[in-house]
């Protein structure tokens, strides 16, 4: 997984809503990265809920909060049309962006292990450098976690 202090692994992916995004878009902003396993499940509708109702008091710290999954755009459109979701949301079918940040793992549930998304999410200061990385999230009260960890400007 990757460390706090490195050089942010870039990117450039497809997106909800027709876009591509690139880590270089934001550059000079503050970026959350979440990765969760499913859109639709109650975990990451939770979790996507939480940071699309903090997203002004983010933007209000330089910060944009963009989350990733291997759906596809397609999914994410419908997950952030039916969840009311205002966050990015990036889609990495090929897992390229999961390997680099070293969230595609190892899982195990009622004893079948299988690979999967780790619930994890990396803070990058303007500079491109991670400077928090929350390692496997425990969605209640996180984006809040997250939002306390960017100074006010």
């Amino acid at each position: 997984m990757v460390e706090e202090g490195v050089t942010a692994p870039g990117f450039s992916l497809p997106a909800a809503g027709g876009k591509t995004l690139s880590l270089a878009d934001f550059a000079g902003k503050w970026v959350v990265l979440y990765f969760y396993p499913k859109d639709n499940t109650p975990g990451c509708t939770t979790e996507g809920k939480d940071f699309s109702a903090l997203l002004q008091e983010f933007a209000a710290r330089n910060a944009v909060v963009i989350g990733a999954s291997k759906d596809s755009v397609r999914k994410h459109d419908n997950f952030r049309e039916k969840q009311g979701l205002s966050v990015e949301l990036v889609s990495d079918e090929t897992g390229e962006l999961c390997e680099a940040y070293g969230v595609w793992v190892e899982k195990q549930l009622y004893g079948r292990t299988y690979m999967g998304i780790q619930r994890a999410t990396f803070l990058i200061d303007p500079a491109g450098k991670v400077v928090k990385v929350w390692p496997k999230v425990k969605v209640k009260g996180h984006a809040e976690a997250v939002l306390g960890e960017i100074p006010v400007r």
